[in-house]
């Protein structure tokens, strides 16, 4: 029987949230300290919640639950600033959650990754690199972090000879661990066709 936790003010950003019963919602949630976490956001889809507003995908947050089960009660919520995203900086934001959704296992915490998370996402926001080069370097990271990475120092994504190389080495080791593509990155091959046309 696992022992019950109340975790107070814990960064931490909404991965993905599906509806619960007519009111809640569950919430996967990737946080600092405590890796990824289930919670059900109780009256989370009710019209004047005080949840409604502060549940956004891509915007730090501080959280506070309690719980000794999978899924854990979410207490309290306030955002803690503002990534505002767009167009391919949204999709690749997307597609950060997607892979960190399903190559973490829960309640691991990456306290180094979430931190290139938040990093890539206020690149994302600044829109002051191409987002390709933020995504190889979260890959990267991400790879690393979790133990599957290569053996050398990160490279120079913006190397216009070696980025097709690189790019294609990352993709295929993420494959390799997902068993197949991410239908994120079909998207945004999607939107690179339309936006070279």
């Amino acid at each position: 029987m696992s022992k019950r936790q109340r975790v107070s003010e814990a960064q931490a950003y909404l991965l993905h949230g599906v509806a619960w019963k007519e009111s809640s919602l569950i919430v996967q949630m990737f946080s600092r300290e405590y890796g990824i976490v289930a919670l059900v956001a109780k009256g989370a889809k009710r019209p004047y919640s005080a949840l409604k507003p502060v549940l956004l995908n891509f915007q730090p947050l501080l959280l506070s639950w309690t719980g000794a089960n999978e899924v854990k009660t979410l207490t309290k919520a306030e955002i803690m600033g503002l990534h505002p995203l767009t167009g391919r900086s949204l999709m690749s934001a997307w597609y950060m959650n997607e892979l960190l959704m399903r190559l973490l296992p829960r309640e691991d915490p990456h306290p180094v990754l979430f931190d290139h998370y938040k990093h890539a996402l206020q690149q994302l926001a600044a829109g002051q690199m191409p987002a390709a080069y933020i995504l190889r370097q979260f890959e990267w990271s991400l790879l690393q972090e979790t133990g599957y990475g290569m053996d050398e120092p990160m490279p120079d994504f913006f190397e216009v000879d070696n980025e097709p190389q690189l790019r294609q080495r990352l993709r295929d080791r993420i494959d390799y661990l997902l068993g197949r593509p991410l239908r994120t990155r079909a998207v945004l091959m999607e939107l690179q066709h339309y936006a070279r046309a």
